[in-house]
């Protein structure tokens, strides 16, 4: 009989914890919802954020508050997502930052494989070569020519070493044999900030974050980093990096959610269920998706599949253009 009974205890309380999980998800949410942009206000991430963050309130029917942790390629947000409990309260938005940092940095503060769980992909997008109105640049073409004569002189901004702006750069840098200078900042904002002030000459922009300075003549569009050219009205008539001048170039940009690793199921599926519904609403698309963002909106199987596709092909462009971290 106590031999019965033992067995039976490990199966008692696996019964009961999935029993409490269940309760748990059944009620959530109970309080606001913290979504951790790893970027400085301004930029397309943080627009993102928050236009979804304003959607998914109103489903879930609790506030869900974003919080700006920039800094270090992401590593400063995202570490505080992997120190935060596990019970879907905590959310950060994702970039191709997060599939690239273990490749160029030598120690991560959380573990890549274990520390988080996948919620969605929320889409992609295509990076923007932009260069100010005023800009003697018309051409991608035009840009490498003067990138051959000056070595060094030219210079680009980024959101951040590591993310998606600085690697369409160096992997530019690396297939036109250019050297023109990245000069990293703590988020797309200040970068767009000094690129309209005249203090760097060019951007590999995400498309979200520089459309509306596009639409407003502020910045001229020289060429999209994905393979085609985007099916938006916005960036429609501009060509490629690729059909410019550097066959086989593709850097895209893409945003997901996360969660702490062992958070319960259900409650992922319930914030899955919540941005795919923000993510395909009207109000979301007539916001980001004319500024070039293709919205996906998947299960968080498909998304994890997507990173870890993303983490190898990324690796194989740090190791063959020796990008560093700054």
């Amino acid at each position: 009989m106590n031999k019965q009974v033992s067995v039976l205890k490990p199966i008692f309380w696996c019964v009961l914890v999935a029993f409490q999980a269940l309760a748990q998800s059944a009620v959530f949410p109970e309080k606001p919802i913290r979504i951790i942009v790893p970027f400085s206000p301004g930029g397309g991430t943080d627009l993102i954020a928050r236009t979804l963050g304003n959607l998914m309130a109103v489903d879930l029917g609790q506030a869900v508050l974003v919080e700006n942790k920039p800094g270090a390629s992401t590593i400063i947000g995202t570490d505080a997502l992997a120190k935060s409990a596990p019970d879907g309260y905590t959310m950060v938005i994702a970039t191709i930052a997060h599939a690239v940092n273990p490749s160029i940095q030598a120690k991560l503060p959380y573990s890549q494989e274990t520390a988080f769980a996948p919620v969605i992909l929320i889409g992609r997008s295509p990076n923007v070569l932009v260069v100010v109105e005023s800009s003697p640049y018309k051409s991608l073409q035009e840009v490498m020519n003067a990138a051959k004569s000056n070595p060094g002189k030219l210079s680009y901004a980024s959101q951040g070493a590591g993310t998606s702006a600085h690697l369409a750069g160096e992997l530019f840098n690396y297939m036109a044999k250019t050297d023109i200078t990245h000069i990293p900042y703590k988020g797309a904002g200040p970068a767009l900030t000094d690129l309209l002030g005249g203090q760097v000459d060019m951007m590999f922009a995400t498309a979200s974050a520089v459309g509306g300075f596009i639409t407003a003549g502020k910045l001229r569009a020289l060429a999209v980093t994905t393979s085609e050219r985007s099916p938006t009205a916005l960036l429609a008539k501009v060509p490629t990096v690729a059909e410019s001048g550097l066959p086989g170039y593709v850097a895209e940009s893409w945003y997901g959610f996360y969660v702490p690793a062992g958070t319960p199921e259900a409650i992922v599926q319930r914030l899955n269920a919540s941005a795919k519904k923000a993510a395909q609403s009207d109000t979301f698309k007539q916001k980001i998706e004319k500024e070039g963002l293709m919205v996906s909106a998947g299960t968080p199987e498909a998304f994890d599949r997507y990173v870890k596709a993303e983490e190898v092909r990324w690796k194989n462009v740090v190791k063959s253009a020796n990008i560093k971290a700054e």
